[in-house]
């Protein structure tokens, strides 16, 4: 068996324990439609920017676009985040199986795995193909979702690195699929990885010298502002595993707005009552304009948190982000992980979140995450049942809980999600979509 890959990535949580971390062309294989889910939309050159994209009121998705695979041409041009060297039984880094039947036969790479059930080779994409990114953000648009949020790690982006050119080819096709389809984006920085002593210099390098730099990112018509102001989110803030100190954080918040920028900052779930959280980061906290508590790895569905988050920010003139998921697993590639960990519940874990927030009062959110099929998060077309994962590798499907959905149910259920918790459709306390279409 293959060695697994090390990630450096989010913090993954269960209760108050923190535990660890081109054209959008269809084509290639089994349609959407024809595996239960609806179409994707030709894309609309004249889509104009969701809302003139702000944050406040809006659902923005978690954007990882970080999948590559050997011979798709990219900076990196070999397997990451599938693997590490080819998938194959017992070497793969993600628990969730995709559906690729929309992407065309350009953006698909073979692997070491036995057929689907169906009989139809074991593919994967590649993030770095254009039209892979287009469609997501086709997709976006399709169901509903505000726009991405998309992950920038601090320990990717050093200069002259294929990583970093990786990153900023991504960065760029994620600007002009949002600007085609409508949607807004924003940087979301990871300190994750960083040594204290990096953190400043390595994010404020980044930003002035590329994002807003050479990239010119925030010159973008879909860029995500608040009062005129350009988004950034600082994502690993007071985490009891990261190891940004409260000075360094705060002297990156302040920067921030010195800069002019608006700034949300991804903190712990605990972030007010101080579980599972570093000493000292009431300042930070304090200091920024949004703060975004994680909530992946949360079993549990519970109002009086978010109530209690929002009370205490209004009373200091802050905004909030609540985040919500669709479930988690990691068994592939965690030696002690459990097969469906975090059970979807045909979409009713992910549903009772919005409702939550919806009836807190907070107007928008974050969903965690796209395309995360690493830790099984992802809201992404996803395979239906085993007839579409490799006979030979155990992948969670989505009738892992003995309800049959379409490969589309979790865009369909975001794009009912951001309505209801927006506001502009009324609350259920039921999820509101059929399983199939």
């Amino acid at each position: 068996m293959s060695k697994k890959p090390q990630h450096k990535r989010r913090t993954f949580l269960r209760g108050s324990l923190m535990l660890g971390a081109g054209a959008g062309a269809v084509g290639g294989g089994l349609s959407l439609s024809q595996a239960g889910a609806a179409p994707a939309p030709r894309r609309n050159a004249s889509a104009e920017p969701a809302a003139a994209p702000g944050v406040k009121g809006k659902v923005y998705a978690g954007y990882q676009g970080w999948f590559a695979a050997q011979g798709d041409g990219s900076p990196l041009n070999r397997w990451t985040h599938w693997s590490s060297g080819t998938p194959a039984p017992g070497n793969q880094s993600f628990e969730l199986y995709p559906d690729v039947s929309a992407y065309p036969a350009k953006a698909l790479f073979p692997t070491g795995y036995a057929s689907l059930g169906n009989g139809q080779p074991a593919r994967l994409f590649s993030s770095w193909i254009p039209a892979v990114t287009e469609q997501h953000f086709a997709w976006m648009r399709q169901y509903g979702i505000d726009g991405a949020a998309l992950q920038r790690f601090g320990n990717e982006i050093t200069p002259g690195t294929a990583t970093f050119q990786q990153r900023n080819d991504i960065a760029r096709q994620v600007r002009a699929a949002a600007e085609r389809n409508g949607r807004g984006f924003y940087i979301e920085y990871d300190v994750s990885g960083l040594a204290d002593d990096k953190v400043l210099s390595t994010v404020q390098n980044d930003w002035t010298a590329t994002i807003a730099g050479s990239m010119q990112l925030t010159a973008s018509a879909s860029y995500a502002r608040e009062t005129g102001r350009p988004v950034v989110e600082l994502w690993g803030l007071g985490f009891k595993n990261r190891a940004a100190t409260a000075k360094t954080c705060l002297a990156l918040v302040n920067w921030f707005k010195k800069q002019g920028a608006y700034v949300i900052g991804g903190v712990p779930r605990g972030w007010r009552t101080g579980v599972d959280v570093q000493p000292g980061f009431e300042a930070v906290f304090a200091a920024l304009d949004m703060l975004s508590p994680w909530n992946v790895g949360n079993t549990g569905v519970d109002r009086k948190p978010l109530d209690d988050d929002l009370a205490l920010l209004r009373s200091r003139g802050q905004d909030y982000q609540p985040v919500i998921y669709p479930g988690f697993a990691w068994s592939n590639w965690k030696p002690d992980g459990v097969r469906n960990a975090i059970p979807r519940r045909a979409g009713d874990f992910m549903w009772q979140q919005a409702l939550a927030v919806r009836r807190s009062g907070a107007g928008g959110a974050f969903i965690a995450m796209f395309d995360e099929y690493d830790e099984a998060t992802a809201i992404a077309p996803s395979a239906v049942d085993r007839s579409v994962i490799p006979t030979n590798q155990y992948f969670l499907t989505l009738d892992a809980d003995g309800t049959r959905v379409s490969s589309d149910f979790y865009l369909r259920l975001a794009g009912a999600a951001t309505k209801m918790i927006n506001g502009s459709a009324g609350i259920s306390t039921t999820v509101p979509i059929p399983p199939t279409v």
